[in-house]
């Protein structure tokens, strides 16, 4: 049973699986980047917070401290305690310890920080 195909029909299934190797290089397109765009924009979502500012020893970072009040069911009546979350400092705004600043939840900046400072209220 030799060629019974024939050899045409052999080569027309033999060009047919042969891969391409050839690549075809896509024009490069230049972007332009706008100057006045310096650092990645915040959207703010979500809550919003007023407390003061405890520590700011980290790069572009601030542990922010505010009082609330938690109900004790038990006793019938209220306890202080205090929250603290690390927030993103833009480049705009100087802050020092025991400032007080507004600050409102964003996307994750990182593993800790999902809040950013929007304005400075009060110095010390």
């Amino acid at each position: 049973m030799q060629n019974v195909l024939g050899k045409d029909y052999q080569n027309k299934m033999a060009t047919k699986t042969k891969k391409s190797t050839k690549t075809v290089k896509k024009p490069a397109v230049k972007k332009e980047v706008s100057k006045e765009k310096l650092g990645p924009e915040f959207v703010t979502r979500g809550r919003t917070f007023t407390g003061k500012v405890i520590s700011n020893k980290m790069a572009k970072t601030a542990k922010i401290q505010w009082d609330r009040r938690s109900y004790l069911y038990k006793y019938e009546r209220y306890q202080k305690k205090k929250s603290a979350v690390m927030a993103h400092v833009p480049e705009g705004i100087n802050i020092s310890v025991g400032d007080t600043v507004r600050i409102a939840e964003c996307r994750p900046i990182s593993k800790t920080k999902n809040f950013i400072i929007i304005e400075r209220l009060s110095a010390e």
